[in-house]
């Protein structure tokens, strides 16, 4: 592939054509983030062969899929037998985790409850394979404020903060009201009724009082890490 765009000159060879897919191999080079892999709508054994191609192409850095169903961490526990595979959370990671960079963390990534446990965790999964430190704060919804007044020392280390809640979406406005460091807030769709999937929890954010939320889409733990990964421009190859 030729050309060039926004002064980036691309290389042949940047991508991988599998006839079904066209493999982005080239995006650590241009961003510094990793390429992913969406499993949903997928089938099992395309994820473990798109995985393949960007272990391939990139052997130092983890090759992650998102949205995996149990089939789908079955085939690429199968493909990559001699490789360290991680599941969790929906997210499948091959390879090793790079140790995070000097001042590339820590991140911290805080959860209202435990039923926004998986968004959180799919974000903490994405960060690592990104070369960031994280720390993992769950459980310390507004409801009971002390419980995250008691982590405030911990997050005001921190280098930026990924803040996951449902519910009424508030946890943001009182994280980024306390610490100075980048927030960027995920609704879930854990709530009743009125929550309208995430809905209301995502309108609240994009209303914060506190100034300079970052918010992503409903459930996005993959995305909030990436845009972490670019705040902090963390580059994550060995």
């Amino acid at each position: 592939m030729e050309g060039r765009m926004v002064g980036v000159q691309y290389e042949e060879g940047a991508y991988r054509d599998l006839g079904w897919a066209k493999i982005d191999v080239g995006r650590p080079a241009r961003t510094g983030t990793a390429e992913a892999v969406y499993a949903a709508g997928k089938t099992p054994a395309q994820v473990a062969g798109a995985l393949a191609v960007l272990r391939e192409a990139h052997p130092g850095r983890v090759a992650v899929a998102t949205r995996c169903d149990e089939a789908c961490a079955a085939a690429v526990r199968e493909r990559f037998a001699d490789e360290p595979v991680l599941v969790e959370a929906g997210v499948c990671a091959v390879g090793e985790f790079p140790v995070p960079e000097s001042g590339a963390g820590p991140l911290a990534v805080v959860c209202a409850g435990t039923s926004d446990l998986p968004v959180a965790q799919e974000a903490v999964v994405t960060a690592r394979a990104n070369g960031l430190g994280v720390r993992l704060v769950p459980d310390v919804g507004v409801a009971g404020l002390h419980r995250l007044l008691d982590k405030l020392p911990e997050l005001r280390e921190a280098v930026c903060v990924i803040v996951v809640a449902g519910m009424d979406g508030a946890l943001p406005s009182v994280v980024a009201g306390l610490v100075s460091a980048p927030v960027v807030a995920v609704p879930t769709s854990v709530g009743y009724g009125a929550a309208f999937g995430g809905l209301a929890p995502l309108l609240t954010m994009l209303n914060s009082c506190s100034p300079g939320v970052t918010v992503v889409n409903i459930d996005n733990g993959f995305g909030a890490a990436m845009a972490a990964a670019r705040i902090l421009n963390v580059k994550a190859e060995r």
